[in-house]
């Protein structure tokens, strides 16, 4: 693969998309596509193309350097701890119940006598900490099959640093939001959905950021949802 025009046919027969089908989902036409294989990605095109397919920028421009980003590795010490077994199968009856919340007129509202029982070990696993800790209902179809609409999410409010490719409930324009999160260039922050194909991602300046309202209120992480329907 010489060019970046060969590297993106590539990317489309992985997922199995025909350039017409490529076309109508990025709205341009198909000679659009068929001039890029020829003549290679323009340069606008990269950072957009590349968020979309999970590739480098700098892989899909030149072919240098790893294709896929390099997965993040949590910082440890140099003797790392024995593995702990599965939290959430641990056998513990000390539990922590965490508040469920909605979204009422834009603001983050508690459901009085609405919890959701976790064990404090699995919390204290993932260094959650129970005071800071929320459960939301997942509002959009954006993470799908991941998160399901409706899933239950555990939110940490104690985590907003962004660590790139985790998963994060946003308030935007006092709208309920789950993305996985980035930083751009020049700070720019960059929401991504499992679902990129029908969702694509977008970008965020910290002026834009203000503007609209957009705050991270914490990282997710616990999940739980029932199948949507009995098989057969």
């Amino acid at each position: 693969m010489k060019t970046s025009g060969d590297r993106l046919k590539a990317l489309l027969l992985e997922c199995n998309l025909t350039p017409s089908d490529f076309a109508a989902q990025r709205r341009i036409t198909p000679q659009h596509v068929n001039n890029w294989f020829k003549r290679g990605v323009p340069l606008a095109r990269l950072e957009e193309l590349a968020d979309l397919f999970c590739v480098r920028k700098r892989w899909l421009r030149s072919g240098e350097g790893p294709k896929h980003p390099t997965p993040l590795v949590c910082a440890s010490s140099a003797s790392s701890p024995p593995p702990l077994p599965p939290p959430l199968l641990a056998l513990d009856t000390d539990m922590a119940h965490l508040p469920l919340h909605h979204v009422e007129q834009g603001r983050l509202q508690a459901l009085p006598g609405h919890y959701q029982p976790l064990p404090r070990r699995a919390l204290e696993a993932v260094q959650v900490s129970a005071e800071k800790a929320i459960c939301l209902g997942m509002p959009g179809n954006n993470m799908a099959p991941l998160l399901p609409q409706g899933t239950l999410l555990a939110i940490d409010r104690g985590f907003t640093r962004i660590v790139e490719g985790e998963c994060y409930a946003l308030l935007h324009n006092g709208r309920l939001r789950v993305q996985r999160l980035s930083v751009g260039q020049n700070g720019t922050l960059c929401l991504h959905s499992h679902d990129r194909l029908n969702h694509p991602s977008e970008r965020y300046t910290a002026y834009q950021r203000r503007v609209q309202k957009l705050e991270i209120l914490g990282w997710v992480f616990w999940w739980s949802c029932l199948h949507p329907a009995r098989p057969g």
